[in-house]
């Protein structure tokens, strides 16, 4: 059986926890990093075997990074490993979960979406699954990601929080810089606004029609995936998971003041968008209302000519001026007069 598809239909008759990818492989083969630390130590290993990635020995913590959901075997075996249910396997290898937050007897899962905005200014979001376990975090991404840069660095510092304090608190760095990622998106997305805005109020150059569609598209998935993702952190926030401690709730509700933010940046921009169209469609009514007026002059001042010119336009034998040796000039300064008029 194909375990690689991109429409959900493949997967109606199929068992309950049979891992299908759902979406597009964004990597030829899937990778393991394995994070070990305590207050002591700590090592990076990349592209370990999946035998090494099991829990670590007693006084470390573990921090596993998967990144490609494309190799179910390797999602089992990690799943064997680690105790995780079928079915949150499954939801790992369908890319297409919105962000929720599921409680099981040994950890926590969670579904987010890291969002980027790419060079030709589209916004896009790739799903990425958590698990706190009471020995460490594990992570599933869809494709390497320098997202969690910041996180391996801070790491690397003894002094470090994350150095003295348990999985949860790396739980909590993990999820306060997916969710940090959106105020990117978002500057950008406000650079790029005041360009739009800017073009369309001159009116020269490319028509921002498309590009402000295409803003206005992202706002509206931005949106759909924040406002699950506030409920998200929300509920992680009240304090009633026996694996998140007390201090860590503190900053979990740093973070759900963040997602609230974003929220409302986005409904401030969405409106903003739809004023930048209202405004370049007022800016081509106006500059349509300029062409009709210089056509209208034009059409005044022919108007009259056209109506003089007509009168000697007639194949009349007997008309007075026909043969009048100053008739033509006369009749030339005369249609002069009355366009000067």
């Amino acid at each position: 059986m194909n375990r690689h598809t991109l429409r959900r239909s493949s997967k109606i008759g199929l068992p309950p926890g049979t891992i299908v990818h759902i979406g597009k492989q964004k990597v030829a083969k899937a990778t393991l990093d394995v994070v070990d630390y305590n207050r002591r130590r700590y090592s990076l290993l990349q592209s370990v075997a999946p035998v090494e990635a099991g829990p670590p020995r007693p006084g470390r913590k573990r921090w596993l990074i998967v990144c490609g959901l494309q190799d179910h075997k390797l999602l089992e075996q990690v799943g064997r490993q680690w105790g995780i249910h079928p079915l949150v396997l499954e939801d790992i290898a369908n890319t297409s979960q919105r962000p929720k937050v599921d409680l099981f007897d040994d950890y926590v899962f969670v579904v987010m979406r890291l969002v980027n905005h790419q060079a030709e200014d589209r916004t896009t979001s790739e799903q990425v699954s958590l698990i706190l376990c009471r020995q460490g975090v594990l992570t599933f991404l869809e494709r390497p990601s320098d997202v969690f840069a910041p996180v391996l660095e801070r790491l690397n510092n003894p002094q470090g929080r994350l150095r003295n304090s348990g999985p949860d608190y790396l739980f909590y760095a993990l999820i306060d810089v997916l969710v940090d990622r959106h105020f990117l998106v978002l500057e950008r997305v406000a650079e790029e606004m005041e360009a739009l805005t800017e073009q369309a109020l001159v009116g020269k150059g490319e028509s921002p029609l498309r590009a402000i569609h295409q803003l206005k598209t992202d706002l509206l998935n931005l949106r759909k995936e924040v406002w699950p993702l506030r409920e998200v952190v929300g509920v992680l926030a009240r304090g009633e998971w026996p694996w998140i401690k007390e201090a860590t709730t503190l900053y979990l509700r740093d973070v759900y003041d963040h997602t609230i933010q974003i929220a409302d940046s986005i409904e401030t921009y969405r409106e903003m968008v739809t004023s930048l169209l209202e405004i370049y469609l007022s800016s081509l009514n106006n500059r349509m209302n300029e062409v009709m007026k210089v056509l209208t002059i034009i059409a005044t001042l022919f108007i009259p000519l056209s109506f003089i010119v007509g009168i000697y336009g007639m194949n009349f034998a007997y008309m007075p001026e026909l043969r009048w040796r100053w008739g033509y000039p006369v009749v030339l300064a005369v249609m002069a007069a009355v366009a000067a008029l």
